[in-house]
């Protein structure tokens, strides 16, 4: 009996799922929403966050390399982590199961769960703000877009976004025990 349960609210719980992946998508449709998510979906694959962290010593100096290199620790236990969540997890990607969902962009590899791209952006945003609580006012709504933008991009399920979020403020927060 309790199996039937759990299989009723599996079930149920993967239907929202797509349900609300398949409402974040539709907008994909729109040329200029796709290029807008695809640009911050790359941009939140590295190339800003490798750029703040490059900036950031040459503006606060030594506050600025703490950061950095605290962020470069963050980042490398947080590919680990991923990978092996992904690797283990094996769950595919939206677009492939579901032809509903639409492609917005390339994904960098075969797997969803958890989003690489959102675990990294929550994880960095904390540490850099953390540091520089000023940079809120950017780090916080870019963080927010590169999350929107993997289940718009139809790269991502809210679970994958959801559980990529609490991985990355995890890792964060223990970073902050650990330094």
């Amino acid at each position: 009996m309790a199996g039937i349960r759990v299989e009723h609210w599996r079930r149920r719980f993967g239907e929202i799922d797509l349900s609300l992946c398949v409402l974040f998508n539709r907008h994909v449709r729109r040329r200029f929403v796709q290029r807008f998510f695809a640009a911050v979906s790359r941009l939140g694959n590295g190339v800003f966050w490798y750029a703040l962290m490059a900036v950031l010593p040459l503006t606060y100096e030594a506050a600025g390399a703490m950061a950095a290199l605290h962020m470069i620790a963050v980042g490398i236990v947080g590919v680990v982590l991923y990978k092996l969540m992904k690797g283990h997890i094996s769950r595919e990607r939206p677009f492939v199961k579901h032809p509903q969902i639409r492609l917005g962009a390339m994904p960098l590899d075969r797997f969803s769960f958890p989003s690489g791209h959102t675990l990294h952006a929550v994880a960095f945003t904390m540490v850099a703000v953390h540091y520089f609580p000023a940079l809120a006012v950017v780090l916080v709504p870019f963080a927010l877009l590169v999350a929107m933008s993997r289940m718009v991009l139809g790269l991502h399920y809210p679970s994958d976004v959801a559980m990529g979020a609490a991985v990355g403020a995890a890792l964060a927060g223990a970073s902050f025990l650990l330094l």
